[in-house]
């Protein structure tokens, strides 16, 4: 509607005060229909009734809802954040290509043919890791951008196909000079959007201390729960299963939940989520003066009794769960246990931020699949520079430099300090089974590049949708984008992927089959 009129002032007992011109109103003199609408596939409001399927089908009907408008412009404010305190501290904003060379080497890349040269492709770039590390021996000291990437991956509620990430890259910084900067980029980010100061410098946790603490490389320590080590404690012990796990060079730990009411289909529950990860079951026990509770107590003497309390330093009515397997499953499976009992006891203090970095993440992983070693990070990760030492030797026990950013359980970010060294990117590349043919084939343009003086560098890399996602409290990623796709990776709104004639496929030279 277009009016024409003069605006005047209620009366005091006209005044409607829960609009935003509630003081006011028009006195209309002219009135024109501009347009028409059809009758709403669903109501635009907050709290719709309507599935995310219909709502996704209809977003531009959808993204009027004032819940999505705040969401984006907090996502417009936040990007404001971001470049000005990039700017200010000598940082360039510069963009790298989309399309580049497939390196799969990671995630699997989306490919896009080409016309022009019949047979070959292009590949949309996973990050512009490979690009940014070449504007440093460019010598463009201090890179950044916000940037779409792409990732052809299975995705979850936090994941989407394309996606925006604050890619930053440093010369001559050490990682402790990097994060520091980092550390400021947080806290004119969270001073500016929540009005919250953060306690600097940001807490640094070693992956080695997570994983033996919380079983997870990106813990939510608002979750009071720790996870203790009960190896030493079942060496021997009369309670079989968990001695012969040990016996073979395997694990036990517990998670202490405190004194619960957990039902034996809480319980059975909790069973199969370790059981999902891995785990053969999961033991517990309840603590009692008089007699405890569980499967396991009868197999337990006194003084595993009383070493059981003290390692997990127990009370009166604590239940203790318990997993016995290699290290990888139980941590994996009491790690997920503890969050998700966590929230569905609701310990979660939601009003903490808890925002910390994971340093001295491992190097190398083996892979059983394809009997390799593989990068936990990337190939270009620098190791630590007491570890160098081992890549001839033990390749697996190396440390690197990289870190990742927590934030509330979730990683919102990582890098690395990345190898400068010709020889020692060699040396990698050997420890990861890749020729120096394939390396050629691969990354021979970087390659080549690290030959002409490159300076020492690093860099980190932002998940901007997540950043948004968890700054306006909602759990779907798909709130924080203003045109998402599916779980299966489909645009319900625009209708694609879809379907290519013919006479396109023949322009390509392709073929389906």
């Amino acid at each position: 509607l277009e009016i024409e009129g003069k605006v005047s002032k209620r009366p005091a007992d006209q005044v409607r005060d829960n609009m935003s011109t509630g003081e006011v109103e028009i006195n209309v003199d002219a009135l024109t229909v501009l347009n028409r609408s059809k009758p709403l596939p669903f109501l635009v409001e907050d709290d719709v009734d309507a599935s995310e399927e219909l709502r996704l089908k209809h977003r531009y009907l959808d993204l009027r809802r004032p819940c999505l408008q705040k969401i984006l412009e907090l996502r417009h404010r936040t990007a404001q954040v971001v470049r000005k305190y990039l700017s200010d501290n000598g940082f360039m904003e510069i963009e790298t290509p989309v399309l580049t060379k497939s390196t799969p080497e990671g995630a699997r890349d989306y490919l896009v043919p080409s016309r022009i040269n019949k047979g070959n492709f292009y590949a949309l770039p996973q990050s512009p890791q490979i690009f940014k590390q070449l504007l440093m021996i460019s010598g463009y000291d201090r890179y950044f951008q916000i940037v779409k990437c792409f990732r052809d991956e299975d995705l979850r509620a936090d994941r989407q196909p394309e996606f925006t990430q604050i890619d930053i890259e440093t010369s001559f910084l050490n990682q402790e000079g990097l994060l520091g900067i980092m550390d400021n980029l947080f806290a004119s980010v969270f001073k500016e959007i929540k009005g919250y100061d953060l306690k600097l410098p940001l807490e640094k946790m070693t992956y080695a201390d997570a994983m033996r603490l919380y079983g997870s490389d990106r813990p939510d320590r608002r979750i009071p729960w720790t996870l203790c080590d009960l190896t030493d404690l079942f060496k021997g012990s009369g309670f079989n299963a968990f001695a012969g796990v040990v016996e073979k060079g395997g694990i036990v730990k517990g998670l202490n939940v405190g004194a619960r009411e957990l039902s034996r289909k809480d319980i059975g529950e909790l069973e199969e989520i370790a059981k999902n990860f891995g785990a053969k079951g999961l033991a517990w026990v309840k603590i009692s003066s008089e007699k405890w509770g569980g499967p396991i107590a009868k197999f337990l003497s006194d003084d595993e009794k009383a070493s059981l309390v003290k390692h997990a330093d127990a009370s009166e009515d604590d239940i203790i769960l318990m997993v016995a397997d290699n290290q990888g499953i139980v941590n994996d499976a009491l790690g997920n246990i503890r969050v998700i009992l966590g929230k569905k006891l609701n310990i979660i203090d939601e009003s903490k931020t808890d925002i910390f970095w994971v340093v001295d993440f491992p190097l190398l992983e083996w892979n059983g699949d394809e009997h390799r070693h593989m990068a936990v990070h990337h190939p270009f990760t620098a190791p630590h520079p007491d570890d160098v030492h081992l890549l001839d030797s033990e390749p697996a026990k190396a440390r690197s430099l990289a870190y990742d950013v927590i934030l509330n359980g979730n990683e919102v970010g990582g890098g690395s300090i990345r190898i400068h060294d010709s020889n020692v990117q060699s040396k990698i590349f050997e420890a990861l089974g890749i020729t120096k043919d394939e390396a050629n084939a691969k990354f021979g343009f970087l390659l080549e590049a690290l030959q002409y003086g490159a300076p020492p560098h690093g860099g980190v890399a932002l998940g901007f949708d997540r950043l948004i996602m968890l700054l306006a409290g909602t759990d779907n990623i798909r709130d924080v984008i203003a045109f998402p796709k599916t779980t299966s990776a489909s645009d319900l709104m625009a209708e694609a992927p879809n379907v290519v004639s013919n006479d396109q496929l023949a322009e390509l030279g392709i073929k389906l089959k």
